[in-house]
C-alpha cells in the first residue's frame, strides 16, 4: 500500500511539473537528488563535477518533462538522463574506451591470450568487503574500469547498453568489466593486507 502510495505522489508531481509548479519541480528535485547524485558520483568519482552533472540532468530532466510519457517509472527515466549527464563530462574529460586490440595493461594481451576459464587468483568469499573499503577501491580504478563496473554492478546494465552508452564494442565493454573487476579485487586484497 506504501509504495502505491509513493508511486501515486510521483506521478502526482511530475504532472505538476508538466504544469510548470516550481514547488513540484523542488519536492522531484528532493525525493530523487540523493541517488542520483550517487550515481553520478560513482561514474565520475569527483564530488564536483558529480553534483555540476547532476544539476544538469534535473535541468534536462525539468526541461523535457513533458517527453516523460509513463513507460518507465520517472526514476528510471531521470537515471538515464543522468548517466548520459555523467557520461557526457568524461567525455568532455577526453576519456577514451580503447578497443580490446589497442588496451595496453602492463602486458602485452590480446584477446586470444586471455583465459576465460581461468580460475581468479582470489577467493572473492575470503575478502571481507565493506561498502567504504570497495568504494575507496573503486576510486582507486582508471576510470575506464571504474565506469563499466559501475554502470554494469550499480546501475544494473548490460555489456550491449554499456557499449551503446560508451560508444564502445560489447566486447570492448566485457573485457573492460573483467580486467577492472580483476583490478578491483587486487585493490581490495592489497588494501586488507595493509
Amino acid at each position: 500500500m506504501e509504495t502505491k502510495l509513493y508511486i501515486d505522489r510521483t506521478v502526482d508531481l511530475v504532472e505538476r511539473c508538466k504544469l510548470g509548479e516550481r514547488k513540484a519541480q523542488y519536492d522531484l528535485y528532493r525525493q530523487y537528488a540523493k541517488a542520483m547524485y550517487n550515481v553520478s558520483l560513482r561514474i565520475l568519482n569527483h564530488a564536483a563535477e558529480a553534483e555540476d552533472s547532476l544539476q544538469e540532468a534535473f535541468l534536462d530532466a525539468f526541461n523535457h518533462i513533458h517527453s516523460f510519457r509513463g513507460q518507465s517509472t520517472f526514476g528510471a527515466w531521470l537515471k538515464q538522463i543522468v548517466v548520459n549527464r555523467a557520461i557526457n563530462h568524461l567525455r568532455s574529460r577526453r576519456v577514451e574506451f580503447v578497443e580490446l586490440d589497442t588496451t595496453r595493461t602492463g602486458t602485452d594481451e590480446s584477446a586470444e591470450s586471455l583465459d576465460w576459464a581461468s580460475p581468479e587468483p582470489y577467493d572473492e568469499t575470503e575478502i571481507n568487503f565493506d561498502v567504504e573499503r570497495v568504494r575507496k577501491a573503486m576510486q582507486q580504478l582508471s576510470e575506464g574500469y571504474r565506469v563499466v563496473l559501475s554502470l554494469y554492478l550499480f546501475e544494473g546494465y548490460d555489456h550491449e547498453e554499456i557499449g551503446q552508452i560508451l560508444n564502445i564494442s560489447e566486447t570492448t565493454s566485457r573485457t573492460q568489466f573483467m580486467r577492472g573487476r580483476k583490478r578491483l579485487l587486487t585493490v581490495l586484497a592489497t588494501n586488507e593486507q595493509d
